[in-house]
């Protein structure tokens, strides 16, 4: 007995289809508007000698994490600049940290959303696992359309892949807020938003940054990946070097991402550690 295959891929053809038909004047509007922002703002720290955004750099991470940390970055971000890397470095540290911002913007207030009401909580946690089990590649597939190829897409597609640490760490730091200290907050009078803002946020602060952090390496991560749009930077050179068939240049790049993996990982680190310290 023959079943009729269920037409699913059909069904989200006419999905997509529909949707880029009547948002296709939002989302062009909105890729021309962030393409310029991100073109201003490379521009802007590209305009900036290299030899003083490392010296600020390394200044920020000494006042921020220690005197270690500030060697390893301005070695660190040196040495990309001596493998003729900085324009890629200073694009992929641009995208990932817009892919961030927006993600967080995103994430925290649908994380304590689900972490408020039991309702949303049911609702998002399984779209979550959905996103976080769905391969990479396939957030590339929407972005096309709706964005076009270029490092607008890219941000899109990393935004939708990076953002449920935010979303699930968020929730889980509020959920662990311990419950004699919000039934303190109750007896004293405390409204939802007093709790909120006073109390439980303050608290679940550390997770929450973990959450960032993570939403910062899984940016990371779909670099390369994004590049296959479009994206530039780091991920762009290392697409470029499978194409053409050049491992050295490929694991400049790589290590180049790396790099900045790891300068971005302690800031946020020790982000999170004084939050908690505080």
């Amino acid at each position: 007995m023959n079943i009729p295959k269920f037409p699913l891929s059909r069904y989200i053809d006419n999905l997509l289809d529909f949707l880029t038909d009547h948002l296709a004047w939002f989302t062009k509007g909105a890729s021309e508007i962030m393409s310029t922002a991100m073109d201003y703002a490379i521009d802007a720290l590209l305009a900036v000698p290299s030899w003083l955004f490392i010296l600020v750099v390394g200044a920020v991470a000494y006042k921020i994490v220690g005197k270690r940390m500030a060697v390893g970055t301005i070695i660190g971000l040196y040495f990309l600049d001596n493998l003729h890397l900085w324009e890629p470095t200073i694009e992929t540290l641009v995208l990932v940290l817009i892919a961030t911002m927006v993600a967080v913007l995103i994430g925290i207030p649908l994380g304590i959303l689900a972490a408020i009401y039991d309702g949303a909580h049911r609702v998002i946690m399984p779209l979550l696992d959905f996103m976080q089990t769905m391969p990479a590649f396939v957030y590339l597939i929407p972005a096309i359309p709706f964005f076009g190829l270029g490092p607008v897409a890219a941000i899109f597609s990393t935004v939708i892949f990076a953002m449920p640490p935010a979303i699930r760490l968020t929730s889980l730091g509020i959920r662990q807020v311990p419950a004699d200290l919000v039934e303190a907050a109750d007896s004293y009078g405390c409204n939802r938003r007093q709790k909120l803002m006073k109390l439980q946020l303050p608290l679940a602060m550390p997770t929450i940054m973990a959450g960032v952090n993570q939403t910062i390496m899984l940016a990371l991560s779909m670099v390369v990946i994004a590049a296959m749009i479009g994206a530039g930077g780091l991920g762009g050179e290392v697409w470029k070097a499978i194409q053409r068939l050049q491992p050295g240049k490929g694991f400049e790049a790589g290590i180049g991402i790396v790099i900045i993996a790891m300068i971005l990982d302690r800031f946020t680190s020790k982000f999170g550690h004084n939050k908690s310290a505080d």
